[in-house]
């Protein structure tokens, strides 16, 4: 009895005691350090804008004409030729006025002077007096003349060796004929036409000496009509072959060989487009290339008034065969003359005086 009393009281011991201990709470857990707030990110500065770049200076290149004019497909065209090269390298702005007669060189002149231009570019030796006078009246102007010089340190003359590319087509023109008779149609006669004469007679004694050379200046640059009966009065005497120095007067002379049949000799531009089948070749004067690098200079600002000098040596003039009337042999004897000339060998003349002392060159 007393066993199960001990036994009984031994058991509820251990009840209270598990009941005991389950009851009594779990000490908590100690809460975690709240997290350290973190430092705000500093917001990145803008970017500033780009500063938006200058725009490149325009230049702005006049050309006054002559009064042959645009059109002339000879030497004001190819004057022009060489500033829409200008324009679309460089992008500098073309104006032009052109000259309807002489008295107009120097309004014109002045005209472009008051204008806010980079550079005037008088075309022709007429315009020498009225080019010396705007230098002098205007001297912060640039200004540049094709075919004369001008004494003043804003002025740049551009010259040509107009005779030595007329030897070589009288080199041709002699070559050529069957009849022995040549002409040379002038606009007007002044010491530069004459270079072209001289020089083309000097060609064409140096490989047909028995040739005859006809010469007729028509005191025009302009004037088809005139250039025209010149040269049909050169092809009744005979002539089969006719080079003009004569602007767009000149036009005359390749209608006349068209209608006529004989040759003719174009000049300044290749002009066989006029006639392919009746222009042999054509006397190149690059007048392009010469205000083209007038402009040039003043885009890069090397302009300062220099004179140059555009001879066979640096491609100044040649002669051109676009439509292929020219046969190798005489092409090859071209060459070969045209290297002595940039050798030095021979002196081409380029008046009278020289003319009569010219002897003919050993080839």
């Amino acid at each position: 009895m007393k066993k199960r009393m001990l036994t009984l009281f031994l058991v509820l011991a251990m009840v209270f005691t598990l009941a005991f201990t389950g009851c009594t709470p779990e000490e908590p857990a100690e809460p975690e350090a709240p997290e350290e707030p973190s430092e705000p990110e500093t917001p990145e500065e803008p970017e500033e804008p780009e500063t938006p770049e200058e725009p490149a200076e325009k230049f702005v290149i006049g050309m006054i004409t002559d009064t042959g004019g645009l059109g002339d497909q000879s030497f004001n065209d190819s004057a022009y030729e060489g500033l829409l090269r200008a324009e679309e390298e460089f992008g500098v702005e073309v104006k032009i006025l052109e000259s309807e007669s002489e008295d107009d060189y120097g309004p014109n002149l002045s005209a472009f002077a008051e204008e806010d231009l980079d550079l005037i570019i008088s075309v022709g030796f007429l315009m020498q007096s009225a080019t010396d006078t705007a230098g002098k009246q205007f001297p912060d102007k640039n200004f540049a003349i094709i075919d004369e010089r001008v004494d003043l340190p804003n002025v740049a003359g551009l010259t040509f060796k107009e005779h030595e590319g007329s030897f070589l087509v009288g080199v041709i023109a002699g070559l050529t004929t069957e009849s022995d008779v040549i002409g040379f149609v002038g606009g007007m006669q002044f010491p530069l036409i004459e270079k072209f004469q001289y020089g083309f007679e000097a060609g064409v004694k140096s490989v047909n000496p028995d040739a005859e050379v006809l010469v007729n200046y028509t005191g025009s640059f302009g004037d088809v009509g005139l250039g025209k009966e010149a040269a049909l009065a050169q092809e009744q005497l005979g002539a089969d072959v006719v080079y003009h120095a004569a602007g767009g007067c000149g036009i005359g002379v390749i209608q006349a060989a068209g209608e006529q049949g004989f040759w003719a000799i174009g000049v300044d531009q290749d002009q066989s487009a006029l006639d392919p089948e009746h222009v042999l070749c054509s006397m190149i004067k690059r007048v392009d290339n010469a205000t083209y690098m007038a402009s040039k200079a003043i885009v890069e600002g090397t302009f300062d008034g220099s004179d140059f000098e555009f001879g066979l040596a640096v491609e100044g003039v040649g002669y051109s065969d676009n439509a292929g009337n020219l046969s190798e042999e005489i092409k090859t004897t071209a060459d070969m003359y045209k290297t002595a000339i940039i050798n030095g060998e021979i002196m081409v003349p380029y008046d009278l005086e020289t003319f009569e002392a010219f002897e003919v060159p050993e080839m």
